[in-house]
């Protein structure tokens, strides 16, 4: 009898605990330690130095309660059209989404500038971004710049905790090109596909542009030294431009299915993120890049445990 009561006990605690990771869309969050990170190492941080960890557990705070927020504020719009979602499906209750996501954002920056020793200025932007990505992403179609400018300021805030962080504004603004890309393709599974053609090449154009500067950098070697097929540090950033290729170049033959598959294509262009910052780390640090890049196919597994979108 004990055992089949406190199996009736867990039962509620795993269906709130679901909600909970459904209302946060955890299973992006491994994307967010990659932008953590990819910033902190680019601006000379250290893998082996604390401040690291304050920032990763800020920047998981800062996310997890925006993503929490982003579902307080569209209560009313999933309520008729998303009532599976865990706020108009009653499994959380309005006000304690409302009270817990600002919770996490007061919590992220406190520990993002006293804890991580970002910048005061850059942290509060990218709270404002949050703030303001959620209540205004419904009625104004513009929002998409701010959820790249979320990702690019995140980027920055733990750049902003080393030394050289001024000197890395372009990977910044790469990782908040493809993000508004990537927001451009969900408005079009949001819309049912219905999104004017030139928003749609402007998504295509946006997504590829992390592939533009190893590109480059490669050209400009080859240029200078004639080959760098003996020499795998320069060779490196072009297997990952392709991995990352043959990624965007699936997930985009996936959106060509139309329907209930421009969703998968978001949840693989969510994974791809990890890829897009493979390829800034490795000017670097290879093994970091390697690294990135293994965990696309591991978040689309997790993707299947519990929704990106």
């Amino acid at each position: 009898m004990k055992n089949l009561a406190g199996a009736a006990c867990m039962r509620p605690v795993s269906a709130m605990l679901r909600a909970w990771l459904e209302l946060a869309r955890i299973s992006n969050l491994p994307t967010v330690w990659t932008n953590v990170t990819a910033g902190w190492l680019l601006a000379g941080g250290d893998l082996k130095d604390p401040l690291l960890v304050w920032l990763l557990l800020a920047g998981s705070l800062l996310y997890t309660g925006g993503m929490i927020l982003n579902d307080a504020a569209d209560a009313r719009f999933d309520a008729e059209h998303r009532k599976e979602r865990p706020i108009p499906g009653g499994r959380v209750r309005l006000m304690t989404a409302w009270m817990v996501g600002l919770g996490m954002l007061v919590a992220g920056w406190l520990l993002a500038v006293f804890a991580g020793d970002a910048s005061q200025v850059i942290t509060a932007a990218l709270v404002a971004c949050i703030l303001f990505y959620d209540l205004y992403h419904k009625p104004w179609s513009g929002a998409i710049w701010v959820m790249g400018m979320c990702r690019a300021l995140l980027f920055l805030m733990a750049a902003s905790a080393a030394e050289l962080w001024s000197f890395y504004m372009e990977p910044a603004l790469v990782l908040g090109a493809y993000v508004v890309g990537l927001t451009l393709v969900a408005r079009q599974e949001a819309r049912g596909g219905a999104v004017p053609l030139p928003s749609r090449c402007l998504a295509m154009v946006l997504l590829w542009i992390p592939a533009l500067m190893p590109l480059a950098d490669a050209m400009n070697l080859a240029l200078k030294r004639g080959a760098i097929l003996g020499d795998f540090g320069q060779l490196a950033p072009l297997i990952l431009t392709g991995l990352f290729g043959l990624w965007l170049l699936y997930a985009m033959r996936v959106m060509k299915r139309g329907g209930p598959a421009i969703g998968q294509a978001v949840g693989l262009l969510l994974a791809g993120i990890p890829l897009v910052d493979a390829l800034a780390v490795s000017r670097v640090s290879l093994p970091a890049a390697f690294g990135f890049a293994v965990l696309p196919p591991l978040l689309r597994l997790w993707q299947r445990r519990v929704a990106a979108t």
